[in-house]
């Protein structure tokens, strides 16, 4: 037998609950629950409730803190490498106005879309980043011919480390339909570029030339061909980071850390400024010039 914990709903008890804090189990009549469980954790597909499943002590943990609806905690995971631990998530449902929406502590919303990335390792590492730098909501679009892989799919979760439970995802959304609200609320979208610049084109920016405390939205496009041209051409502004001679590109999920790793500095910096008055410049002698002779 297999303990488990399945949340109860009002007016149910939970299945197979024994005495009071002591773990439910799975029997031979809860077959139902095991197939799930293969479902989620080995095929990397959605059960027919849309539950997730997640596996390991540290995501079944970030799984428990974030709030998402729990529907079972299995104590030993039915998949290839197991864990000793795993769970059924139902990965919390956003809007547009969710996803765009920061809050108030925050200031302007910081977004990342993600329009054909195919690497759920990729995807993953994208929002684990994100999360740490601070950004208020992502999304997921097709572009041209290529999908972005599934956020909730075990190999995402694994390599975003639980961030994706916690943001706000709009996952599966067309890009011209997004691209266009953003224009509406009012928020700016930088393209990441992997192209030349052609005679007439907008310049190429570099992270630390956009004013990243406004309202913005980074769009990072496929690992090998990055945002179709016209994406690119259509963004507020195009962005591409300044490397050595001789290297053509970073992998998406580093390019995403160094642009924002800016967003933060400034966003930082700026709050920083704005809640301590101003008093003045007390420069320590090691940093302090040389007086001229």
């Amino acid at each position: 037998m297999l303990p488990s914990t399945e949340m109860a709903t009002p007016g149910k008890p939970a299945r197979n609950a024994g005495p009071t804090g002591a773990p439910a189990f799975l029997t031979s009549r809860d077959n139902r629950w095991l197939k799930e469980f293969r479902i989620a954790l080995r095929g990397g597909l959605p059960t027919e409730g849309g539950f997730v499943g997640v596996e390991g002590v540290r995501l079944v943990e970030e799984a428990l803190r974030s709030g998402c609806r729990i529907q079972g905690v299995q104590g030993l995971a039915d998949t290839e490498h197991p864990q000793g631990v795993a769970a059924l998530v139902h990965p919390r449902e956003t809007s547009f106005d969710d996803f765009a929406r920061s809050p108030l502590s925050v200031g302007a919303p910081l977004l990342v879309v993600m329009a054909g990335v195919q690497d759920p390792g990729n995807v993953g590492a994208i929002l684990r980043t994100a999360a740490a730098f601070g950004v208020t909501g992502a999304a997921t679009a097709a572009s041209g011919i290529s999908g972005t892989a599934n956020p909730f799919s075990p190999k995402a979760l694994r390599a975003s480390a639980g961030a994706a439970l916690h943001l706000p995802i709009l996952a599966g959304i067309s890009l011209s339909i997004l691209l266009a609200q953003l224009k509406v609320t009012g928020v700016r979208t930088l393209a990441s570029s992997v192209r030349q610049p052609r005679r007439g084109d907008q310049p190429l920016l570099a992270p630390w030339e956009v004013d990243w405390c406004q309202p913005v939205a980074l769009l990072v496009g496929n690992e090998g061909t990055g945002l179709p041209e016209e994406v690119e051409r259509s963004a507020d502004a195009r962005l591409r980071i300044p490397m050595a001679s001789g290297i053509e590109s970073l992998n998406a999920a580093a390019s995403v850390a160094v642009v924002f790793y800016e967003a933060a500095r400034q966003r930082n910096s700026s709050s920083i400024q704005t809640s301590v008055p101003s008093q003045p410049s007390k420069t320590s002698d090691a940093v302090r010039p040389p007086k001229e002779t």
